[in-house]
């Protein structure tokens, strides 16, 4: 990411600097309107026009036949990746703990690299990578609004966490609770900003710029971030907030208005990898379905009971009564066959639905309610569909 110093007749004062802990309270009313450190220069006013992205302008399909798959390389993201690609029955093959290359045996030509999230992303866009999983954050951080990055699925359920601007509880801030308000308080200025620590630094000026606020100076900065306004050194940061936890231990809050994005994790593509790369569609197209027909299946059990009854349509009518019986397209519903005095006869039917994991007690209850005997419950793992919604959403967003 190369960030280019706007021209001088600008007359916003939000920039980018290095965290430096000896801009503090008492010297940062001391600095330019703009302060520079070597091509690390940002005005909000002309982020869209002047930010761009390393590898974005000469992004390229090369030659090579193998696809590339991208992968987190450490951390609790790495591990639910892998854990989730396990799940669909795509286990990562990898030899070499200490090797950055490894195949998933299901899927033919297709070569997983071990990268960083940020990295993903930059590869994505150079053309080195095909796909990539990461965070949504990471990807509208370093992406920057490009178009050659398809989101071809935006809800990997796991890495759940939304990226929020976070106050100090006391001083200044201690009756803040808005981002209005903050916009609001007369202590910023040309002359002393509003200080950001973040590692945000696309999506920090943008957001602050949609909300109004003209004097701000962000600090880039990697983990901890919560000491620095304790240390002086900033007076709000922009970081990824979970469970809220670290925050409250370390005496910040949260404000209305303040969160910038809510992420999870995502399966990401290069435009022109899909649209050019022979293969890489096919094996989109196979991704896709095994990971929306596990998704699907977290959290539902298929539930088979017994019931007397006259006919399957008499059947079917009182289990279609309740309303947490009606399972995914409405009930199954099939004759039981027994032998008596020598002729074979139906006396039960067998009734099978779907349902989700917080109604199965009240489905058990319906079903005993209404006749069911001998209910077996078991989990789901998957649910394919005639054609899953995501797969016809990434032809549209291709013109295909």
């Amino acid at each position: 990411m190369s960030l280019r110093a706007p021209p001088s007749s600008t007359s916003s004062s939000c920039s980018l600097f290095p965290l430096c802990p000896g801009l503090h309270s008492a010297s940062r009313a001391r600095l330019p309107l703009s302060v520079a450190f070597p091509t690390r220069i940002v005005r909000c006013s002309l982020l869209q026009d002047q930010v761009s992205v390393n590898g974005g302008a000469g992004s390229r399909v090369s030659d090579r036949n193998e696809l590339r798959l991208g992968l987190p390389s450490k951390g609790r993201m790495a591990d639910d990746t892998l854990d989730l690609l396990k799940d669909c029955q795509l286990s990562v093959r990898k030899v070499n703990p200490r090797q950055y290359v490894a195949d998933i045996p299901q899927l033919s030509n297709l070569e997983v690299w071990f990268q960083r999230p940020k990295d993903i992303v930059r590869k994505l866009l150079s053309g080195d990578l095909d796909l990539g999983i990461v965070g949504l954050d990471i990807v509208s951080e370093y992406g920057q609004g490009s178009e050659d990055l398809i989101l071809v699925h935006d809800s990997l359920n796991f890495g759940d966490c939304h990226l929020s601007i976070a106050i100090p509880k006391y001083g200044i801030f201690e009756n803040i609770n808005s981002m209005d308000e903050l916009a609001r308080m007369p202590q910023w200025t040309a002359e002393k900003p509003l200080r950001v620590a973040t590692g945000f630094t696309y999506l920090g000026p943008k957001f602050m710029r949609e909300k109004g606020l003209k004097h701000v100076v962000f600090s880039t900065a990697d983990g901890a971030l919560e000491a620095a306004p304790a240390m002086g050194i900033a007076d709000a940061i922009l970081d990824l907030v979970s469970s809220g936890t670290t925050l409250r231990e370390n005496n910040l809050k949260e404000i209305e208005g303040g969160v910038v994005l809510e992420s999870q994790a995502v399966l990401v593509a290069s435009k022109k990898s899909l649209v050019h790369r022979k293969g890489l569609l096919d094996t989109t197209h196979e991704i896709i379905e095994r990971l929306e027909a596990h998704l699907r299946a977290v959290g539902q059990f298929t539930v088979v009971a017994n019931m007397r009854g006259n006919s399957p349509d008499e059947v079917a009518e009182r289990v279609l009564s309740q309303p947490s019986l009606a399972g995914l397209q409405g009930p199954t519903v099939s004759p039981v066959f027994c032998k008596r005095d020598g002729e074979v006869v139906v006396d039960y039917y067998a009734i099978v639905i779907c349902v989700p994991k917080k109604e199965l007690y009240k489905s058990v209850q319906q079903l005993r309610a209404i006749g069911g005997s001998g209910v077996l419950v078991s989990p789901l793992t998957y649910i394919f569909d005639e054609e899953t919604p995501r797969w016809q959403e990434l032809l549209g967003k291709l013109g295909l």
